[in-house]
């Protein structure tokens, strides 16, 4: 089972396997019926609080990485949820951000290998 991330605005593949939309708000300018997602899981994007805050500085990653996961720690049901999705195969974290680097999907798929490869 791989984790991918991708912008939800690129092209659909049939290599993302389970589709989820890892952001609080939905992506500007695109319907709902064109984004071909199997889930929307809004709560396990970083609160409002620290995604203003971090705002996409690359200056900023490491301590906002640091929050997200704290915040991650706090969210076992959904993190759960997340998990019974990564067991049915392959499984692409969406986000709508412009920075494909920096942002909660990239921090995201980092956290959910991490404690991935602690259970093995």
């Amino acid at each position: 089972m791989a984790i991918h991330v991708k912008r939800i605005y690129d092209k659909l593949s049939e290599e993302d396997g389970s589709r989820v939309l890892v952001d609080r708000l939905w992506p500007r300018g695109l319907k709902k019926e064109d984004a071909h997602i199997d889930l929307w899981l809004k709560e396990i994007a970083p609160s409002t609080e620290l995604r203003k805050w971090f705002d996409h500085d690359p200056h900023k990653w490491e301590e906002f990485r640091k929050r997200y996961f704290s915040e991650l720690k706090n969210n076992s049901e959904t993190i759960t949820r997340l998990l019974h999705e990564m067991n049915k195969g392959e499984l692409t974290l969406l986000f709508s951000a412009r920075n494909a680097e920096f942002n909660n999907a990239v921090a995201l798929k980092e956290y959910l290998e991490s404690i991935t490869t602690q259970g093995k």
